[in-house]
């Protein structure tokens, strides 16, 4: 094992940086994850969820963008080791994308639940 070394460190926040580009720029879906990701951070300010809440909905989205983060590296590499259709290769695929969405559906649960009340308190108050 290579000894610790600082600037080998930072170079690894630029490859990470590098990779989170890199899904902005090629992945629809990590499109609507940012925007929903800013809509939630707004909607956290503007109904001024407690801390613990935050904590669930911070929690929540970062689960969203890791499973996005490791379906895109998964479906690189699929992409690369079977260029070709292979069946196996399309369930993996899906499997993964799956992982994604019960994610998603999981942190939109937990949106609801934080969220629903303060916005039917708003619109009752109408």
């Amino acid at each position: 094992m290579s000894a610790f070394r600082l600037a080998d460190r930072l170079k690894s926040f630029h490859y990470a940086g590098r990779g989170i580009s890199a899904m902005l720029r090629t992945q629809h879906n990590a499109w609507i994850h940012a925007f929903a990701s800013a809509g939630v951070g707004v909607a956290g300010f503007v109904l001024e969820i407690s801390r613990d809440e935050w904590f669930f909905v911070l929690l929540a989205a970062a689960s969203v963008w890791t499973a996005e983060a490791l379906n895109t590296a998964f479906e690189s590499l699929c992409d690369v080791a079977a260029p070709e259709f292979h069946p196996l290769v399309e369930r993996a695929k899906d499997v993964a994308a799956g992982a994604v969405l019960i994610t998603a559906a999981a942190a939109a649960i937990i949106g609801a639940v934080v969220f629903g009340p303060r916005v039917l308190s708003l619109i009752a108050s109408r």
